[in-house]
């Protein structure tokens, strides 16, 4: 079973699938690299009392903007003022753990359209409000795009860079899927889809896909890899509990899964 999640944060999941038994095959397609010139995100966060709300889509956002906030000392009490989106209860919990502060915002469905929905549904006013947005240079545009359509002054911010697997890797892991050696590819953001069709290729052989959420679903859709498990709820454990069940309907129908 292949994880393509970023190494840094596909431990539980690894860990998960290796709990019930299953032979866990790494395959970061995406890694997360700093910028070379971090200046604009600090110059975002000295001017942090300008803005109304600030918005994470990913844990990774979290984490560089902490960083990015060590070194402006003088931003941490203007923080406390701003209103709070996540993406996801595991953004949401890495916003309290690093930055110390609530997410006041978190939708029912861990998607950008969703949160934006949430963030102008608790909005009074969003013509004019200002949104800070740190994330990664690479990130989708739809979020921006409909909090702007709303009337909301958006400041995109780049706090990190994307990049695809390694070359070397790739070659490997094509081998074995050409090979018939993977039963699984799951996927748990647009971004690794990205990544993997960008180093590997469409063909998944005879391996199923299993994606975290329709978002996901439909990329990996897009860029020709068919889907056969989306999960119902859009997190590590859904996705878990999504192949669990696909592996049981399997053997059930006498299949090898």
């Amino acid at each position: 079973m292949v994880v393509t999640r970023p190494r840094s944060r596909a431990g539980s999941f690894e860990s998960l699938l290796g709990s019930l038994g299953a032979r866990v095959l790494p395959f970061p397609t995406i890694r997360i690299r700093p910028l070379e010139d971090p200046t604009p995100l600090r110059d975002a966060l000295r001017r942090a009392a300008a803005y109304d709300w600030l918005v994470f889509t990913s844990v990774h956002g979290v984490e560089a903007f902490r960083r990015a906030r060590d070194e402006v000392a003088s931003s941490a009490d203007a923080l406390r003022d701003l209103r709070v989106a996540a993406i996801g209860p595991a953004t949401a919990d890495a916003v309290r753990t690093e930055l110390g502060l609530e997410a006041s915002v978190l939708p029912e469905e861990y998607r950008a359209e969703r949160l934006a929905e949430a963030i102008l549904a608790a909005e009074p006013r969003p013509s004019g409000c200002r949104v800070l947005l740190p994330r990664a240079a690479e990130a989708r545009e739809v979020l921006p795009r409909l909090l702007e359509a709303a009337g909301a002054s958006v400041d995109e911010v780049a706090a990190y860079h994307t990049t695809f697997a390694d070359a070397a890797e790739a070659a490997a892991l094509r081998t074995r899927l050409d090979a018939g050696e993977i039963d699984w590819l799951t996927f748990t953001a647009s971004s690794t889809v990205h990544g993997f069709v960008t180093a590997v290729g469409a063909d998944a052989g005879p391996a199923r896909v299993a994606a975290i959420g329709p978002i996901t679903a439909g990329t990996a859709r897009e860029l020709g890899l068919p889907v056969h498990v989306v999960a119902r709820e859009f997190t590590i454990p859904g996705l878990v509990e999504a192949l669990v069940e696909a592996e049981k309907a399997s053997q059930a129908g006498g299949t090898d899964g």
